[in-house]
């Protein structure tokens, strides 16, 4: 394409990819408070179980027409499965016992891109051009200034703790999720896709949801944690997925990855307006700059395929 205009599709991908950041942007929030109600492997298998629950009427007729070809693929959905169900959303919910929110929105987004577009250099041959290097990485110094607060004291303090590494961990996964993602079985639609994956993650996550639950204190419910699950399953789950995997059909897993340096972004902003904290000019720079590096990471030029 000669043309350094996006297409209606690349549009349409760009919208469904910051949709889906928005919706995951509370979940750092979200799950930070609730963490300490719900231990991380319960958490996340209520979380899936709803989301599975929602899905499965929606989802079965759909499935049931394409069941087939899900049988014929079983090996590649449990994989896609374990990495982006039962695996990743796990993974983020120990280090939130470990970090803060912010930290853990932070360090999972800015790694899982590097991961994303080295992993789709490798295994599907996408071109890493020098315009998409230069948006990720001034997408990567908007999300260094806002978690050093633009001190270089800050940023000298910075050490990895456990809670860092799983959360780097986690972004791994998701990373490799984006990949598996992209290597979709033709004839399947995203409907019976995340039918089909919710309900082996589900699965998959059981026997130690069961073993969470034997060795730790038996959960109190609420109407807050209820309110809770019920948002990370319908809207964290569901709706941010659908719109995640379109996007990635539409601009690629290492393109589509970029979009997840917005989390921090709007976890910040939801702060801001639900926790009444104070808005400073460090995010204001911070946020523009990672708005400017996923602009610039999107740029096509001459007849370059980014």
């Amino acid at each position: 394409m000669s043309s350094g205009k996006l297409s209606n599709k690349e549009i349409k991908g760009i919208l469904l990819a910051i949709t889906a950041t928005i919706v995951w942007s509370g979940n750092f929030i979200v799950a930070r408070g609730v963490i300490k109600q719900m231990p991380p492997v319960s958490l996340a298998f209520f979380r899936w179980a709803t989301a599975s629950v929602i899905i499965f009427p929606i989802g079965i007729r759909s499935f049931l027409r394409e069941r087939q070809i899900v049988f014929n693929n079983i090996g590649y959905f449990s994989i896609t499965a374990i990495f982006g169900i039962t695996i990743y959303n796990t993974l983020l919910y120990i280090a939130g016992h470990h970090i803060p929110a912010i930290n853990l929105a932070l360090i999972a987004t800015t790694s899982s891109p590097v991961f994303a577009i080295i992993l789709a250099a490798i295994f599907l041959k996408e071109k890493i051009s020098l315009v998409r290097i230069v948006g990720l990485l001034i997408c990567l110094i908007g999300i260094v200034l806002l978690i050093s607060k633009g001190s270089w004291e800050n940023l000298a303090a910075f050490r990895f703790t456990p809670g860092d590494l799983w959360a780097i961990a986690g972004a791994f996964t998701f990373a490799v999720y984006n990949i598996f993602v992209r290597k979709k079985p033709q004839g399947i639609s995203s409907l019976t896709f995340l039918f089909t994956v919710f309900i082996l993650g589900v699965t998959f996550l059981a026997p130690f949801f069961i073993y969470e639950r034997v060795t730790s204190p038996a959960v109190i419910w609420n109407t807050n944690l209820l309110l809770v699950i019920l948002y990370l399953g319908a809207g964290a789950c569901i709706i941010s997925y659908l719109c995640w995997n379109s996007a990635i059909a539409k601009l690629g897993a290492a393109r589509t990855a970029l979009f997840g340096n917005l989390i921090p972004i709007f976890s910040t902003i939801e702060a801001i307006i639900i926790l009444h904290e104070k808005f400073l000019l460090i995010h204001l720079v911070s946020g523009i700059l990672v708005l400017a590096g996923l602009i610039i990471a999107n740029i096509k030029k001459g007849r370059a395929k980014i």
